[in-house]
């Protein structure tokens, strides 16, 4: 299926942010009372939700935004790209947008900017889903077997420009292998025309520079404080995540009495959201209107 048919129903549509500039976001169910906001990972864009932003849009206001420097938002290279800054991003999404609070899920890098604005700003989030997030401990062999891995992959492609090949590479990274088929032509060209453009080739050294900075991350307090959020709290996890496997999910969870972990029964890996939507929409919708799984 296409993803623009995946997307029929949605608005696709650009909205001016003070501090950000011109930002790209996909909605749905503007009539619905409670909103939900879809935060992608690093390098992402809001393809990455184009199975869920319809089908959760049937209950909730839905708004997945393409972060700073990512997508067809504006490519700024004049801010520091930490999670701190993408969660005053979605502050300022949600002020233009009229929205005072919204359940917020993220996914890898979205999960660890979610988790800093949900303790930045406690007020304006309501329940929030960790999808395979980044910014807590790698706790396993494994897990730095598979960090070790991706800096080799990354290292590789490092000064060459994208190519089809490459982001074949890198989304296979993403998914289980068992979902593989579902790196189409249309989902790999997509992401390869974002990555070809001008102003992402500017853009993309200082966003990727992330991954080289944990030391200083650590120090400035920007890891995903778990023990700060006071809301309900859903680890949304795979049984093949990389690097962030289950025991670093588990060890994670039980830092905060208010966190739940729900493992996917499907195979997937570090995109569940597109590997087995169906489990995925049904799981957040019963969540986030119950606080149980």
């Amino acid at each position: 299926m296409s993803l623009w048919l995946d997307f029929l129903g949605a608005e696709i549509k650009y909205i001016q942010t003070p501090s950000f500039g011109s930002i790209r976001v996909a909605e749905s169910g503007k009539g619905n009372t409670e909103a939900l906001v879809l935060l992608h990972g690093i390098g992402g864009h809001i393809e990455a939700y184009a199975k869920n932003v319809v089908a959760l849009g049937k209950e909730f206001h839905v708004v997945a935004i393409d972060f700073v420097g990512h997508g067809l938002s504006e490519k700024r290279t004049d801010i520091d790209y930490i999670p701190s800054t993408y969660a005053a991003l979605v502050a300022e999404v949600m002020d233009v947008l009229d929205i005072e609070s919204a359940h917020v899920h993220g996914e890898s890098l979205g999960g660890w900017v979610a988790g800093v604005f949900a303790a930045r700003y406690p007020k304006r989030i309501k329940r929030l889903v960790l999808n395979t997030t980044a910014g807590i401990p790698v706790v396993s062999e494994k897990g730095h077997q598979d960090l070790r891995d991706l800096d080799e992959l990354n290292k590789r492609n490092f000064g060459k420009a994208p190519s089809i090949e490459s982001v074949r590479l890198r989304m296979q990274w993403l998914m289980h292998e068992s979902n593989w088929h579902l790196l189409d032509d249309e989902l790999i060209g997509s992401r390869l025309a974002l990555y070809q453009l001008p102003e992402f080739q500017k853009s993309a050294p200082l966003v990727f520079r992330l991954l080289d900075r944990n030391e200083e991350l650590s120090e400035r307090n920007e890891f995903l404080p778990v023990e700060e959020l006071q809301c309900d709290t859903l680890f949304f996890w795979t049984r093949y995540n990389p690097i962030h496997d289950i025991p670093a999910a588990e060890a994670a969870c039980a830092r905060n009495s208010r966190a739940q972990l729900y493992v996917m029964k499907a195979d997937a890996a570090h995109w569940p959201q597109y590997e087995a939507p169906e489990e995925f929409n049904a799981v957040m919708i019963h969540y986030l209107k119950t606080g149980e799984v």
